[in-house]
């Protein structure tokens, strides 16, 4: 008994500590209790929506379905990566940049009615071609061009035409070169140490018989 009365005097001691415990622990559940509440909300405000429109269906099916939809599209992805690439392909070797140069071949004709023009595609390959207007005649020449440079002997324009192509990239740009001189052939003039090319010698008979 009287081990029993001192056990008894001892708690009623320490009695207001173990009831700010028992206050603190109380108050501790309780933020964990709302803590809890928040999250179980949250996963159900989820789970509606995950469920919405989708009353009285398998979720393991619906879920099988949505996979099987994104492989499908994975797959048509990967095909369309390949065509876009296959595309690609095709634009580097169609024409993407132009240039021309107008400009009088001769001087009894006015108005730039001659004209050099390049064509090239994104690897500076293609075609140059100059019309040569005169009274009596016009005549067409084309001279392949490779990496900005012909095997052919260039005019004037012509280089100044591959330049203009060179720099428009997917644009056409126009000049005009209004001048003109007796001792010019096609586009450029020829003296005795000029290069002239089979078809400009033939003008130039051609023009000199006249």
């Amino acid at each position: 008994m009287e081990y029993m009365n001192n056990l008894l005097q001892n708690s009623q001691q320490y009695t207001p500590f173990l009831f700010i415990g028992l206050i603190i622990l109380v108050l501790i559940l309780f933020v964990m209790v709302i803590s809890l509440h928040s999250r179980v909300n949250s996963l159900q405000r989820r789970y509606q929506q995950m469920m919405q429109g989708v009353e009285g269906v398998n979720i393991e099916r619906m879920l099988l379905g949505h996979i099987d939809e994104v492989k499908d599209a994975v797959v048509a992805v990967e095909r369309l990566k390949g065509e876009t690439n296959r595309l690609e392909n095709i634009l580097q070797s169609c024409i993407q940049r132009v240039g021309m140069v107008r400009f009088n071949a001769f001087e009894d004709t006015g108005s730039d009615l001659s004209f050099a023009l390049a064509l090239l595609d994104e690897r500076n390959n293609g075609v140059v071609m100059s019309s040569l207007y005169g009274r009596s005649e016009s005549r067409i020449y084309a001279k392949p061009v490779i990496n900005l440079q012909s095997k052919y002997v260039l005019s004037a324009e012509e280089q100044k035409a591959i330049n203009l192509a060179k720099e428009s990239a997917s644009s056409i740009t126009v000049s005009n070169k209004s001048t003109a001189s007796p001792a010019r052939v096609g586009s450029r003039i020829v003296d005795s140490n000029d290069r002239v090319t089979a078809e400009e010698k033939e003008l130039l008979g051609s023009r000199t018989r006249k």
